[in-house]
Formats: C-alpha cells, sequence, structure tokens
C-alpha cells in the first residue's frame, strides 16, 4: 500500500522553478509548458508541513492514496485541453501558492478549473489538493466527474467508494467497490467493515446481504468474503460466520488473517479454550508471523496463563532481541507471576536503552516496595517525570512511602523542589502532601502546611477544599463550613463544594431545608452523579421523604456500589419496613468491604432501636 503522503509526491526529479513574466501577452505555448512543468512539481511544503486532518481511518486514506498516487503520471504522458488564458493563469498562481504553504486557496481555485474545463490533469490534480485538505466534499464531487469523463477507468471508482464510506453511504460505497472490481482495479473491502461496528443490526443486515451476493459474483476476491464474515461476527451471527470462514478455507490457502479472526470469534463466543487453540495451530503454521504469535501470548494472558504466554514472549524476543515492547511485556508477565529478580532486570534493561523508561521506573518502585525496600522504591518513583501518565501517582506513592518512613520534611523538601516556579503544580502537589499527612495522622503538620500555602495563594479553592478535608479529620464542622462556603462565594457552580456542605448540613446537623436546596443545586449541575445523588437522598430521608430518597439511592447504588451508600440504601429500607431487604444490601456490601464500620454502626444502631 503507498503511503498517504504518496498523494502529493513529486516526480522522481524535481525541476527548479522557471522564472517567467505572467504577462497574458506571452505566447500561449510557453505558458502551457510553464503549466506542464507545475503540475509535475511536488507539493513538498503539502508533505512536510501540511498535513490532512485526522479524520480518515487508516483503511480509507490507504486507499484514497492508492487511487490518487496511480493518477500521477509523467510531464510527457499528460495531455491538456485547451484552456482561456484566464484559466492558465489561475493553474500558475495556485502552483506558485501551494510551494508558499496557500493549500486553501490553491484547491479552491483547482476545484473551479477542474468544474470548468473538465481536463483530466486538472481533475488529478484538484484531486491531490482536496486530499492534502481533508476536503471530503470537494473529493466527493471531483470524484463523481472524474467517473463521468473517464467511465472505464477504476481509479475514480475507488476515491468515490472511499468518500461514501466515510460518510457512512455504505450501499453507495459497495457499489462503486464493486465497480472498481469490474473494471480491473483492486480494493480491500477492510475499509468496509472497518467501518461498520457501530450500525444496527438490521442496517448490518443488508449489508450482509449485498456481500453475500458479491462473494458469490467475485468468488476469487479473498477480501470480500473477509469484510462478510467481519460483518456476520458484528451482528453477532457468530456460527454463520464460522461457516463461512470454514467454506473460504476448503478453497484458499489459509492466511494469518484467518486465523486471528477465527480466534476472536470464538472469544466472543466465550469459546477461550476453542480460540486457544486456533491461535496455537495458527501459531504452528506460521511460526515466523509476529502480530499471530503477539495476540496468542495476549490471549493467553487474557485466559491467565501467564506461564504460556511468557514462553510465547521469549520466542519473539528470541527472534528480535531489540523488540523492547515484548520485552516490556515479559517484564509485566514477570511481575504478575512475581518472578522479581527477572522482572527487575528486563526493566533495568528496557532504562539502559531509552526504552519505557517512566513505566520501567514505576514498575521497578513497586516491586521494591512489595519486597519491603522502601529507600529504593521511592527513590524510583522520584525518577519519574514530569508531565509523563505515571508522574503525579509516583510522586503519591513515594511521599506517602517517605511520610510512613518518617522522613515528613525530607518529604516536603522534595515536593518543594519539584514545583518550585510552577504555582500550579506546587498547589496540586500541597493537596497531595496535606492529605497524605492526614491519612497517616499527622493532622497539625497538615494544617501548617494548609494554612502556609493558602497565606501564598490566598482563595485558592483546591487548597481550601484540601484544608476542609483537615476540618473534617478533625471534626470542626464550623471551620468546613466556613471554606466551603468561601469556595461556594467564588465559585457558585462548584458542584463538589456543594454537595459538601448540603452533605455535611444533612448529616452532622438539624439544618435539613438548607442542605436540601444546596444539594439540589449541586445535582442540577451534576445530575448523573452518584456521590451527589446519594447526598441528595440522604437529605430527603431526614427530611421523611423515604420513597424520594429510596429512589434516589437505588440510582447511586447502581451507579456506584459503594458502602457509604449501601449503607444509607439499608437505612431507608430499614425505616421502611423493608428489613429483609435491608439486610440482604448490608450482607451483599460487607462480602465486598467486610470491614465497612459505616454499614456495621447503620446495622448496630437499627438493630439496637428495634
Amino acid at each position: 500500500m503507498v503511503d498517504k503522503q504518496t498523494a502529493i509526491m513529486p516526480p522522481r526529479t524535481l525541476s527548479p522553478l522557471p522564472a517567467i513574466a505572467l504577462s497574458m501577452s506571452n505566447n500561449m505555448k510557453k505558458i502551457k509548458a510553464f503549466i506542464t512543468a507545475l503540475l509535475c512539481i511536488a507539493l513538498t511544503a503539502c508533505a512536510v508541513s501540511e498535513q490532512p486532518p485526522g479524520t480518515q481511518s487508516a483503511a480509507i486514506e490507504s486507499a484514497r492514496v492508492e487511487s490518487i498516487s496511480s493518477a500521477e503520471t509523467s510531464p510527457e504522458e499528460i495531455e491538456y485541453g485547451s484552456f482561456t488564458e484566464n484559466q492558465l493563469y489561475t493553474a500558475i498562481i495556485s502552483e506558485l501558492g501551494a510551494q508558499r504553504g496557500q493549500l486553501e486557496g490553491a484547491a479552491e481555485n483547482y476545484f473551479q478549473l477542474a468544474m470548468e474545463t473538465r481536463d483530466l490533469a486538472i481533475i488529478q490534480r484538484a484531486v491531490q489538493f482536496a486530499s492534502a485538505n481533508g476536503d471530503l466534499n470537494a473529493l466527493l464531487q471531483l470524484g463523481l466527474l472524474w467517473a463521468e469523463i473517464a467511465p472505464e477507468e477504476w481509479r475514480p471508482q475507488l476515491l468515490l467508494s472511499m468518500q461514501f464510506l466515510e460518510s457512512g453511504a455504505f450501499d453507495q460505497a459497495i457499489s462503486h467497490m464493486a465497480r472498481v472490481i469490474d473494471l480491473g482495479g483492486t480494493i480491500d473491502f477492510a475499509a468496509l467493515s472497518g467501518r461498520t461496528g457501530e450500525l444496527s443490526p438490521e442496517d448490518r443486515a443488508g449489508l450482509i446481504s449485498r456481500l453475500q451476493q458479491l462473494s458469490r459474483e467475485f468468488s476469487d476476491q479473498l477480501s470480500i468474503h473477509m469484510a462478510l464474515v467481519q460483518l456476520l461476527a458484528q451482528n453477532r451471527q457468530f456460527e454463520e460466520a464460522l461457516a463461512e470462514l470454514d467454506a473460504l478455507q476448503k478453497t484458499t490457502e489459509l492466511t494469518p488473517n484467518m486465523v486471528l479472526l477465527e480466534a476472536q470469534i470464538l472469544q466472543n463466543m466465550e469459546e477461550g479454550s476453542q480460540a486457544l487453540r486456533t491461535m496455537r495451530e495458527g501459531v504452528r503454521a506460521f511460526e515466523n508471523n509476529k502480530m499471530l504469535r503477539l495476540t496468542y501470548a495476549r490471549l493467553l494472558i487474557q485466559n491467565e496463563e501467564f506461564a504460556a504466554a511468557q514462553a510465547q514472549f521469549q520466542i519473539l524476543i528470541e527472534q528480535d532481541p531489540q523488540d523492547w515492547d515484548t520485552l516490556y511485556s515479559i517484564a509485566l508477565v514477570d511481575l504478575e507471576l512475581k518472578n522479581y529478580s527477572n522482572a527487575i532486570s528486563a526493566f533495568e534493561r528496557l532504562i539502559s536503552v531509552d526504552q519505557r523508561i517512566d513505566e520501567s521506573q514505576y514498575n521497578l518502585a513497586f516491586i521494591f516496595e512489595q519486597q519491603g525496600d522502601l529507600d529504593k522504591a521511592i527513590a524510583h518513583y522520584r525518577q519519574i517525570r514530569i508531565g509523563t501518565d505515571n508522574f503525579l501517582a509516583a510522586q503519591q506513592q513515594a511521599t506517602r512511602l517517605s511520610i510512613q518512613l518518617g522522613q515528613l520534611d525530607e518529604a516536603h523538601s522534595w515536593l518543594s523542589g519539584l514545583s518550585r516556579g510552577q504555582p500550579r503544580l506546587e498547589v496540586l502537589l500541597t493537596t497531595v502532601e496535606s492529605g497524605l499527612l492526614i491519612q497517616a495522622g499527622h493532622q497539625k503538620q497538615a494544617e501548617t502546611l494548609l494554612n502556609k500555602s493558602l497565606n501564598k495563594f490566598p482563595n485558592e479553592t483546591d487548597l481550601l477544599f484540601a484544608r476542609v478535608l483537615y476540618y473534617d479529620s478533625t471534626k470542626n464542622q464550623q471551620g468546613s463550613e466556613a471554606d466551603l462556603r468561601q469556595i461556594i462565594l467564588m465559585r457558585p457552580e462548584d458542584s463538589r463544594a456543594l454537595n459538601h456542605l448540603g452533605y455535611m448540613l444533612a448529616d452532622q446537623t438539624t439544618r435539613f431545608e438548607e442542605a436540601l436546596e444546596l444539594i439540589e443545586r449541586a445535582i442540577a449541575l451534576s445530575p448523573e452523579d452518584p456521590a451527589i445523588l446519594d447526598s441528595l437522598a440522604w437529605a430527603q430521608y431526614k427530611l421523611g421523604r423515604y420513597d424520594d430518597a429510596l429512589e434516589n439511592l437505588r440510582k447511586a447504588f447502581a451507579g456506584f456500589p459503594d458502602h457509604e451508600v449501601a449503607s444509607h440504601l439499608g437505612e431507608v429500607l430499614w425505616v421502611m419496613g423493608r428489613e429483609d431487604e435491608a439486610k440482604r444490601v448490608w450482607q451483599a456490601a460487607l462480602e465486598i468491604e467486610p470491614d465497612s464500620a459505616l454499614i456495621k454502626e447503620a446495622m448496630d444502631r437499627l438493630l439496637t432501636a428495634q
């Protein structure tokens, strides 16, 4: 398949742009010669600095580019029609503009020229510009014009099929795809099956019928049969898909893609052992196919056959010792199997060759933490760089371990150094540090840290909320309420603060109406948030609105089956006289969270009052 940029690549030899006057009195022959040269100059600037928007799937873009690149001809082969001087002038200006990066203007001009002149070379050039700009509408119109002018040419049919696929007009796309084959071209129907995953079963059934007809008409076209199998599988017609695949394997030489597709179907049918057997046989048949073996290894991992997966990864790394992704997979499997020494060696090797550095550092830190070597764990967590996915989690873990070791000042110094000169990062890391101090029972240090930071960043809402959590931990309701009201004053639509204050008032005071008003404001901002639904239900329960409370608690529990929500749900059921149902809710939650103090307190209190 041709590379994506081929559509706008130059001819093999580039000519320097000749100096030429653009006076309309120039000899027409010279102007035509100049146009010929310009049409052969690459849109090099386009290829380097202007990429089409990422709106096309890989299959579609590849097919489109193949059709366009095939349209390129050498200067000697192009024959131009009769143009007016204005048309030639427009083409010259467009080419010069394109070389300066003015692609949109050039594309618009060439589109108009194509429609006016109906010249094949101009149409092909307009297609190149439209493709470079990702202009789907222009490509569709140009494809229709090209097909009209060259009805026996398969390339415009390919272009049209790709545009209809992209727009979701699959029936039209299939018609043009079939026409490509009729006219002697080639096309991969994977471009179709790759776009139909979100269709309704009814719509997909219509396409299946079309493909079945095409598979009989073009029985030698493997991609049609494969697309048919994929659409049947997408429609969950697994037995029919396997039957089609079996029939195909009897008439066609087995390919790795057939193996992969069969295994995928079997896996979707929850026939895991049969899928593994298919992959195992496939790997034996295509022992040097990397994708097949890699998929087999991953399937083994899904089925928790880690040792067998490790063996497959080892074969892959023996075939390509510098396959760093496979080495990383080996390390992860060793980590899962608790083969820590092997995992450490693999992660360290990856770091030494600048591959998967941050992920490897994080996993090394985790291993040393599991082994009880907290100093090494901290050191590796701190190696993870700012801006990477694991940075914040790593700093949190390193700080937690440092606090656990009693190294509070050292932990604070490290975080301060990281965030120096970066106010947003400083605020973020302060909230992390204060939260960990609170969890470890160092409330006084947390208070000092937050007060100092709020002096530096007054009215910073994240810091205020962190101090609310400190006040909550010390049961300082007055302090929590003051900071929450300050947040709400500055940010009236902060649903987090509205919910927190509302729940606190409902749970710890008798100000139930005030609590309900705050929570209703929060739920209006975040209507599907399970935590806010739970708070709303709790306020309604305190006001005696049991039916409303039960309805909202069921919604909250469905979205977030947390032990706190379960304790509330059970209590509401209990006071409504549905004790057996309440006990079932509590018992189910205790199986997941056996040490839940909230559930145990509710049960003891209600059973005692019975």
